[in-house]
């Protein structure tokens, strides 16, 4: 008898399956992106306050510090930045020591799980290098501004781990801690800005 084949795929609140070793853009939803990625936890809830720093809520203040940096970049590039790290709405979210001891996988799995992620909303497959290098740039501003205010880090330490050429965008920006409800809001909000407003990426 052939061994059973091990469950390779999640059940999401939308109804869809998604296989996450060969995911397919027809089944990505936002509203399920935006549901995991505010019920998901930066620094493994090792953070300052009542309600955990979500993904969702950092993705937020990554797209708001891309748009700071560049005022004029296209607003695909900012729906790049928002989406940086969804396909932590179905992987998690994993500190860095910890994706270093599992390997080459975790990358590679989220790396199909973003070009899925992309060709939903209408964006490359994989992002030009220069674009992926500055939303780099703003995540780790973000990084380095929750390692301070939430995490728990000293300013030295922070230094060291998040290096910036340039550091005094940090006096102008701030944390937010909410509830996962209103931070799925803001999440859906900006996304909806993003693709369909004035200026949107479709």
């Amino acid at each position: 008898m052939a061994p059973r084949q091990r469950r390779a795929w999640q059940r999401m609140l939308s109804g869809r399956r998604l296989d996450l070793l060969d995911p397919t853009p027809l089944d990505i939803e936002i509203t399920d992106i935006a549901h995991g990625l505010a019920f998901v936890a930066r620094w493994n809830g090792q953070t300052h306050g009542d309600w955990p720093y979500s993904v969702a809520e950092h993705s937020l203040l990554v797209e708001d510090i891309l748009t700071r940096l560049h005022p004029g970049i296209e607003v695909r590039w900012r729906l790049a930045a928002l989406l940086h790290d969804a396909p932590e709405y179905v992987i998690g979210d994993m500190i860095s020591p910890v994706k270093a001891a599992l390997g080459s996988e975790y990358g590679r799995m989220d790396e199909r799980l973003s070009a899925a992620i992309h060709l939903r909303f209408g964006l490359p497959a994989v992002l030009p290098a220069a674009i992926k290098s500055k939303i780099k740039g703003a995540d780790r501003i973000s990084a380095r501004l929750e390692a301070v205010q939430i995490a728990g880090f000293t300013e030295s330490e922070a230094r060291g781990l998040f290096p910036l050429q340039n550091d005094a965008i940090l006096s102008v920006l701030h944390i937010e801690l909410r509830p996962p409800a209103q931070v799925r809001a803001a999440f859906l909000d900006r996304f909806e800005m993003l693709m369909h407003g004035p200026d949107g990426a479709v």
